[in-house]
């Protein structure tokens, strides 16, 4: 199994992105900078995060001014429990106090920030956005309703329930804000904004740190938390001595700006809120086959029984050829085999399977080389072999491998198609495939009907192992939650089960069950013809074949499916009718209308014609 996480290690050839986005910062000197990682859910933004702490980590100085304190803020862990914008600042602030006092400088300048936070959270300035606040508009919260109380009085408009309520308040603040920074009485709200950002500043300069913000996880927040913390973003943006690297998808984040400015319809002021507060766009890159073959090999071998050491040798190799990949080199199995370590069988067999499963997940819609839904698809599979082993279907790996991808890949009539076809037949095999796997292992072009038509679809058949002579029962049993293993016998009763086990098993003898097929119900009679229909399929001449007796004994039971059995012969290729057939349906009252649709048919060789002639005149 593989953990849905972020890693430091870099699977995905993202080293050379994340070293661009840490050099941006060393190269800003202190400069305020603001880098946004954009990318769609699953694509590996976090683990850009990750990669590009570690590429920083590599620049620090060894000591005095400039070291880079990073902070570390997951939005989404707050949503419901904290206020995003005062959660934010509260990190901040602890982060630089203990570092202050970690080195002994600048304690008094974050002691002083870390109060005005705390003073911040407690009066609920942050309850409104910043923008209200830099116009002067009075925040809702204590201080907000003392202003407000404040304007009554100016205009002598208070009554004595107006006196009361200040009263209450003022105690509220006396209670609750004692031990804490007591802002100036003549300050206003933009006052308080400059002064939390000045006293951030000098104690940025005080402790000698570049203070790197790390956001990520803001693409899964509501609306709401997603604005409140770029508004709690904002306050800090274009300081001396600060950088922030936002993970989000920015398509999630103009939803949350357009959700929370409601009836704002203009896509370009939605982007402009977004690009203001991000001054250098990255795009984590789209991952191409190079790439998810890697990604899946690197995947296999972290979770094989090679030694750390090794495994980290293999790593590393597979990254630096990855680096590569432009000028021509490849990263496959026979580059991974020839790094003179000892592979076990079972490792080497999972390599193969990435190099068939590599093209179809870069270039399918529905995973696009998402290393989320890889992990995910690897994971279903790993279930899938368990429940086999623990319940000892049997099933092979690369069949399973090739079913799961159709199944995650194909559209759902295709797939209900596939287990219906499986479901249907008496050996549980897909023959429906022969001839299209046939032409596509001598790369010829065949015909695709409805729902199988799909470029996907074309590439699957191609893909080993073929599957038309495989059972898939035990593989569509171990998946069962996408597609229950239903046969014919499972929806009929015990007893008319048994008399579809007799049919199949000796069909010549079934004239006997006639009268015991009468007394059970249509429906199974029609399940039973549908079975034995299946299985009359296969047959290649139509002479006398065994399976026909079993049809017309239970014809003779339900006259009703006379036009069904009828419709079928029709449906036969007019070379595989014989003339032994003739006299075997003869006295069908259905079979005149066959009789005429193959005396029509120049496909029906003239002997059969004969014996229908014959037969139709005595």
């Amino acid at each position: 199994m593989w953990l849905d996480s972020e890693t430091d290690r870099d699977f995905l050839n993202f080293e050379g992105v994340a070293d661009t986005i840490a050099e941006v910062i060393v190269s800003a000197s202190g400069r305020p900078v603001s880098i946004g990682v954009s990318g769609a859910w699953g694509v590996g933004k976090s683990s850009m995060i990750k990669l590009t702490k570690a590429a920083l980590e590599q620049h620090q100085p060894e000591e005095g001014h400039g070291k880079y304190l990073f902070v570390e803020f997951n939005a989404w862990l707050y949503q419901g429990y904290d206020d995003a914008r005062a959660a934010l600042l509260d990190v901040i602030a602890t982060k630089l106090e203990a570092e202050a006092n970690l080195r002994q400088t600048g304690m008094d300048k974050a002691r002083d920030f870390l109060g005005r936070v705390k003073w911040f959270r407690l009066a609920k300035l942050l309850a409104v956005p910043a923008a209200s606040l830099a116009l002067g508009i009075p925040p809702v919260g204590l201080p907000g309703e003392i202003a407000s109380l404040f304007k009554e009085g100016m205009a002598g408009q208070l009554d004595g329930e107006d006196v009361e309520k200040a009263g209450t308040l003022a105690a509220k603040i006396s209670a609750g804000g004692q031990s804490l920074l007591d802002p100036q009485h003549d300050s206003s709200p933009p006052k308080e904004i400059q002064a939390l950002r000045d006293s951030f500043e000098k104690a940025l300069e005080g402790i000698g740190v570049t203070l790197v913000v790390l956001i990520d996880d803001l693409d899964r927040c509501m609306p709401g938390t997603t604005i409140s913390t770029l508004e709690a973003i904002r306050l800090f943006l274009f300081l001396k001595n600060t950088a922030f690297v936002i993970a989000a998808d920015d398509t999630m984040i103009k939803h949350a700006v357009r959700r929370h400015f409601e009836g704002l319809d203009d896509d370009e002021l939605v982007t402009n809120y977004f690009d203001k507060l991000v001054q250098i766009p990255i795009r984590v890159p789209a991952p191409g086959t190079q790439e998810v073959r890697a990604y899946l090999m690197m995947l296999f071998i972290d979770n094989s029984e090679l030694s750390d050491e090794d495994k980290d040798v293999l790593r590393t190799a597979i990254a630096g050829q990855l680096r590569e990949t432009w000028k021509g080199k490849r990263v496959d199995r026979s580059f991974v085999t020839s790094r003179g370590i000892e592979l076990p069988t079972s490792l080497v067999g999972r390599l193969d399977t990435a190099e068939r499963l590599a093209p179809l997940m870069a270039s399918s819609n529905r995973i696009a080389g998402n290393p989320r839904l890889i992990k995910r698809f690897l994971n279903a599979l790993s279930i899938r072999m368990s429940i086999s082993k623990a319940q000892g279907v049997g099933v092979d790996e690369a069949v399973l491998t090739k079913l799961l991808l159709f199944e995650r890949l194909a559209t759902p009539a295709a797939y209900a198609a596939l287990s219906k076809a499986v479901n249907t037949d008496t050996d549980g095999k897909p023959r429906m495939l022969a001839p299209w796997e046939e032409a596509a292992s001598k790369n010829e072009e065949f015909l695709l009907e409805t729902p199988w038509d799909d470029d996907f679809v074309r590439e699957w058949i191609a893909l080993p192992p073929m599957l038309a002579d495989q059972d898939l029962r035990g593989a569509l049993y171990v998946g069962r939650e996408q597609a229950p293993l239903i046969t014919a016998a499972d929806r009929l009763s015990s007893e008319a089960a048994g008399y579809l086990s007799a049919l199949l098993e000796s069909p010549t003898e079934a004239d006997v069950l006639i009268d015991s097929l009468t007394h059970i119900q249509r429906a199974e009679l029609t399940i039973i013809m549908d079975r034995l229909l299946v299985e009359a399929g296969r047959a290649q001449e139509w002479g006398a074949p065994p399976i026909l007796d079993a049809c017309i004994t239970v014809v003779t039971a339900d006259g009703n499916q006379g036009n069904r059995l009828a419709g079928f012969l029709m449906n036969r290729p007019g070379q595989q009718i014989q003339p032994g057939i003739v006299p075997k349906i003869g006295s069908q009252p259905w079979a005149k209308e066959v009789f005429e649709h193959w005396l029509g048919s120049a496909e029906v060789e003239n002997t059969v014609k004969k014996a229908i002639r014959g037969y139709v005149a005595k």
